[in-house]
């Protein structure tokens, strides 16, 4: 199976302290075993970057280089493909945007939901299931 990763999964098993790590790594443990691939977009990577760099967000953020590193890492990796936005990804991002009515904070997240569907990629790990909800077709896989 082909599964998409929101920013909050890669950030859960990047930072040591996160309440979170432990079932994100069970989750991605889970994954891996069953020969599951992890899709990963490019948005998403920025947003990583942005997030685990944060000093108001966490106690010990990690440095740019550090974020950088761990980012190249999950691009590179064996188990993960690269999802890119498209001509058909972008046209669902406005059609969703408009159909739904959305809103400037609904933006990144309607982006990936766009890029996976428009991929084929149907199945979603995030730790917001609410966000993605109302997108059909995208089956969500919710962290606890």
């Amino acid at each position: 199976m082909r599964v998409a990763i929101d920013t909050d999964f890669l950030v859960r098993l990047s930072i040591a302290d996160h309440p979170g790590r432990d079932a994100a790594v069970e989750l991605r443990e889970h994954h891996v075993d069953a020969g599951d691939r992890f899709a990963l977009a490019p948005q998403v990577v920025s947003e990583f970057i942005h997030v685990v760099t944060d000093p108001r967000r966490f106690t010990d953020p990690l440095s740019i280089p550090e974020a950088l590193k761990v980012a190249r890492q999950w691009c590179e990796a064996e188990e993960v493909f690269l999802l890119f936005t498209d001509t058909d990804s972008l046209s669902r991002f406005f059609d969703l945007m408009e159909q739904f009515g959305l809103g400037r904070k609904r933006v990144l997240d309607t982006s990936l939901a766009a890029t996976c569907l428009a991929a084929g990629v149907t199945h979603l790990i995030t730790g917001n299931a609410a966000d993605y909800a109302i997108f059909p077709g995208l089956q969500l896989i919710e962290m606890s």
